[in-house]
C-alpha cells in the first residue's frame, strides 16, 4: 500500500510537472504554436510519458487550462478565507495583478475563452457549483455585517464586479487604473453619489 501511494505521489508529481510546463509555454505563445516536444524538453520528460498521461495534446490544453482555473481559484479561495477586511478582500480582487495575468498571451487567452464558447463541461460546472456559491456566501456575508446594502441582489452585485474587475486586469488599462485604486473602489461602493445619504 505504501509504494503505492508513494509511485501515485510521484506521477501525480511529474503530471502537475507536465501542466505547468505546458502552461508557462501556452502563456507566451497560446496553445498553436507550442508541440509536445517543446513540452518534454521544458517539463524534463520523454514525448512518450506526455501521451501516456493526457493522450493527445487537445487533452492536454483542456488539463492545462483546468490546472490553470484551479490554481486562480485556489489563490482567491485562500484571500476569501483570510482575516482581511472586506475591503481589501475586493480591492485585491479587483486590482491584484497576478504573474500569470501579466504573462498571459492574447493567443492563450482566446484558447480559454474558445473552450468555454464550445461549453467545456469543467468550467461550467466549476462556475456553478463552486465559484458562484462562494462569492454569494462572501457577498451574503458582508450584508449581515453592513458592508454591502441589503436591497441590492447578489446577481446585480456579481455583474458589477466581474464587469469592473474585467475590464481594469485588461492589459491596456491595467498599468492606468492601478494609481486609481482608491477612488475606483469609492466608486465600486458608493458610486459618483457617495455615501452622503448613510450619513445622520
Amino acid at each position: 500500500m505504501t509504494v503505492q501511494n508513494g509511485f501515485q505521489r510521484r506521477k501525480e508529481r511529474k503530471k502537475r510537472h507536465i501542466l505547468q510546463a505546458a502552461l508557462d509555454l501556452f502563456m507566451t505563445n497560446g496553445t498553436k504554436k507550442v508541440t509536445i516536444s517543446e513540452i518534454a524538453q521544458v517539463a524534463q520528460v520523454s514525448q512518450v510519458t506526455i501521451y501516456n498521461y493526457f493522450g493527445d495534446k487537445d487533452r492536454l490544453i483542456r488539463d492545462v487550462i483546468i490546472f490553470y482555473i484551479d490554481n486562480v481559484w485556489g489563490a482567491y479561495e485562500v484571500l476569501l478565507d483570510s482575516d482581511a477586511s472586506f475591503t481589501d478582500k475586493i480591492k485585491q480582487m479587483i486590482f491584484a495583478k497576478k504573474e500569470e495575468s501579466i504573462r498571459i498571451s492574447d493567443a492563450f487567452y482566446q484558447d480559454i475563452m474558445t473552450e468555454y464558447a464550445e461549453g467545456l463541461s469543467y468550467i461550467e460546472k466549476f462556475y456553478t457549483e463552486k465559484m458562484m456559491p462562494r462569492l454569494m456566501a462572501f457577498f451574503n456575508e458582508a450584508k449581515e455585517n453592513g458592508d454591502i446594502d441589503p436591497t441590492i441582489s447578489n446577481e446585480a452585485i456579481m455583474f458589477y464586479f466581474q464587469m469592473m474587475k474585467d475590464q481594469i486586469q485588461r492589459k491596456d488599462i491595467y498599468e492606468t487604473a492601478l494609481p486609481l485604486t482608491e477612488d475606483i473602489t469609492k466608486l465600486l461602493f458608493y458610486g459618483i453619489v457617495g455615501n452622503n445619504q448613510n450619513k445622520e
